[in-house]
């Protein structure tokens, strides 16, 4: 289906004084003599939600590039600011001044160049005349492509009475918001993505929306780019409770894709609400919006303090009234935060994605969530729970070599009254930051494959009570944090509403290899594909990441290795999925299905061949201790029916598919 129309009023306009009312903020550019040898100014003194701050970019010999940012103030004449540089990235032969002096000339109402001055005491002056690009600081395209739902891509701001006072009238788009950001929109023209692509139900996997990013973004490509897609889905495989995901993990390219479910919880206003399809189509608009904050590279409102910041002094925001905040987390709830809500992102953010170096902001650039990152928490004098990590596979020795690292984590109530959680806060992504260091080198935050936005659902630990659930831990985004021999320290903050819980670190040994074997095959296993085999507990698509673990079957089979191994080729042949077909293929547990824009097969199911796989689940030390015993029992209930066991005194099924699924904590699910 088709997005909503944009509002003609409402699309990012051409015109620089249209689209910002001030005539000076914006983009200016130099060229030197040399193609390679171009600079950039952005300036950001008025318009839309100014920053008072100017920003350069100096791209130089050798694909250089050297970022500084200023504050800068209005001096006697109003066309001209100046101030202090504070932040410097890059070659120190590139950035030697400490202030700027910025003379604006303006010319028929619109600005026409700018002289920029860097001065030092130490060093002798730079004087350039940049020349008037834009009013935005940079451009970004968007495509909304949709399966079996409608793409909610703008919004009545007064549709709904809960709102701010001061909150004009009119349609509010996404792009209208990110105008108002800064950024340049251009809309893309959308495709509709056949739903037979989607699993079982018509609900989709992080595989199969990667499968059709691929085939239907008009832009996809292994390249940072400033362009983005974004997907409006039904429900995803996780169910009601996911609302949207900035899924970033094909390739070294992060940032590029996010869905939205509509169907999930975002769709059912709370009872008793004045204006229940404004509330729904309000709250759908506002998951895409964040969602696609993400894509920017913004963390939540109250991970701002987390890892190595980008700048120093950036501090969490639990209550600001952003799109990157959840609007349940804010004292009064969501009522509190949509009637203080502007539809905006907080000055923090506007900084990050109108200053912060191009790399870290740009889709498909820098990692997700790098240049943040894990400082200073907030620990409690009187904490009101105690965090532990336990690894079972550590208990005789440590991991074997290539045996894959999962950590139990135990929350316990320790206040002596009861509690209230989110019953997903162990298995969100969000709300921990996990260190590993190994021996003797830098630490590392560990990064795993996606960013989830969970329905919030709390649930009343009694005091004493604990809950438990599971880590893979090997492989993210920073590729196998723990593969090479040694001691690995791991330490652990989970991030609640008012404060951190901060385990003591957990000290993992990892065995050199014992044979010929293991070193041979381990360059082919610690790879990328392999790691998102083993942690999404399967795929159809990375064949040759399949192989692999075959091949660690084959010549280590009374390794832990290829027990993993052996659950991950498993999963997928358990049940029927759906993969794109770009070719023949020969297999018999294949048949084909067509529709218009697509090409499907239908991977059939082989229970038998799951079977043998799984028989290694036969509750021996050595198995449940290298997959953890509550993933143990996950896989017990997920794989009971090609095992031909009954159902009696298994643990209530999760959602299956992905270690890094939603888990029933009591149950024990998987990772």
């Amino acid at each position: 289906m088709k997005p909503d129309p944009i509002p003609a009023r409402e699309r990012v306009p051409e015109s620089p004084l249209s689209a910002l009312t001030a005539p000076v903020s914006g983009l200016y550019e130099w060229q030197g003599p040399f193609a390679f040898h171009r600079e950039e100014l952005r300036l950001d003194v008025d318009g839309k939600y100014p920053q008072f701050k100017a920003s350069g970019a100096i791209h130089g010999v050798g694909l250089t590039r050297a970022d500084w940012i200023a504050n800068v103030n209005t001096t006697v004449n109003p066309n001209v600011f100046s101030g202090p540089i504070w932040y410097k990235n890059g070659p120190p032969s590139l950035l030697l001044w400490d202030f700027v002096t910025i003379e604006v000339t303006v010319g028929g109402g619109v600005p026409v160049s700018a002289k920029v001055t860097l001065t030092s005491p130490s060093t002798p002056p730079s004087e350039r005349v940049f020349t008037f690009r834009s009013p935005f600081f940079h451009p970004v395209e968007f495509e909304y492509d949709s399966s079996g739902t409608t793409a909610v891509t703008s919004i009545d701001a007064h549709a709904h009475p809960n709102r701010p006072g001061t909150l004009p009238a009119g349609p509010i788009t996404i792009p209208s918001v990110y105008a108002d950001a800064g950024f340049d929109v251009q809309v893309r023209p959308s495709s509709t993505v056949p739903t037979a692509l989607a699993g079982p139900s018509g609900r989709w996997s992080d595989l199969e929306m990667h499968d059709a990013m691929q085939t239907f973004w008009s832009r996809f490509a292994d390249a940072p780019q400033w362009s983005m897609w974004v997907f409006f889905a039904s429900l995803h495989e996780t169910g009601t409770s996911l609302g949207g995901v900035m899924f970033d993990d094909i390739g070294p390219n992060h940032r590029q894709g996010t869905a939205i479910f509509n169907d999930a919880f975002i769709s059912v206003a709370p009872a008793g609400d004045p204006a229940p399809a404004a509330w729904v189509r309000r709250m759908r608009f506002w998951t895409t919006v964040h969602e696609m904050g993400h894509a920017f590279n913004l963390a939540h409102s109250w991970q701002k303090a987390l890892g190595a910041r980008w700048i120093p002094g950036l501090v969490n925001e639990p209550e600001a009234r952003s799109f990157m905040n959840y609007p349940y987390n804010v004292i009064g709830g969501q009522s509190a935060f949509f009637a203080n809500f502007g539809f905006r992102f907080s000055p923090q953010e506007l900084l990050f994605m109108r200053h912060a170096p191009e790399e870290f902001v740009q889709m498909g650039n820098a990692d997700w969530f790098d240049n943040h990152g894990f400082e200073e928490a907030r620990v409690s004098s009187e904490p009101k729970f105690k965090l532990e990590l336990k690894s079972t596979q550590n208990s005789d020795g440590g991991l074997e070599f290539m045996e894959p690292a999962v950590i139990e984590l135990t929350l316990t109530n320790v206040s002596g009254e009861p509690q209230v959680v989110d019953e997903h806060v162990l298995s969100s992504p969000d709300r921990l930051t996990v260190v590993i260091k190994k021996r003797g080198k830098a630490a590392r935050q560990f990064l795993p494959y996606s960013e989830r936005c969970y329905q919030a659902r709390n649930k009343a630990l009694a005091a004493g009570e604990s809950m438990t659930d599971s880590l893979f831990l090997s492989s993210g985004k920073n590729g196998w944090d723990l593969a090479e021999p040694g001691y690995y320290l791991v330490q652990m903050a989970l991030h609640l509403y008012n404060e951190d819980i901060v385990s003591e670190p957990l000290t993992l040994r990892v065995a050199p290899p014992k044979s010929y074997d293991q070193e041979y095959l381990s360059q082919d296993y610690f790879s990328d594909d392999v790691g998102r085999v083993l942690t999404f507990d399967g795929s159809r698509y990375l064949t040759s990441a399949n192989d692999t673990l075959r091949e660690v079957m084959g010549k280590l089979s009374g390794s832990r290795a290829a027990i993993h191994a052996r659950v991950a080729l498993a999963s997928p042949l358990s049940r029927d999925c759906k993969v794109l077909d770009a070719g023949k293929s020969t297999s018999t547990h294949l048949e084909s299905v067509h529709e218009a824009g697509g090409s499907v097969k239908i991977a059939k199911a082989n229970p038998a061949e799951a079977a043998k796989l799984v028989s290694v689940l036969d509750g021996s030390k050595k198995v449940v201790d290298t997959l953890c015993p509550t993933d143990y029992s996950y896989y017990k209930s997920m794989f009971k029916e090609v095992l031909g066991e009954s159902a009696a005194g298994q643990p209530k099924k999760a959602a299956a598919g992905s270690r890094r699924k939603p888990k029933a904590m009591a149950a024990g699910a998987g990772r």
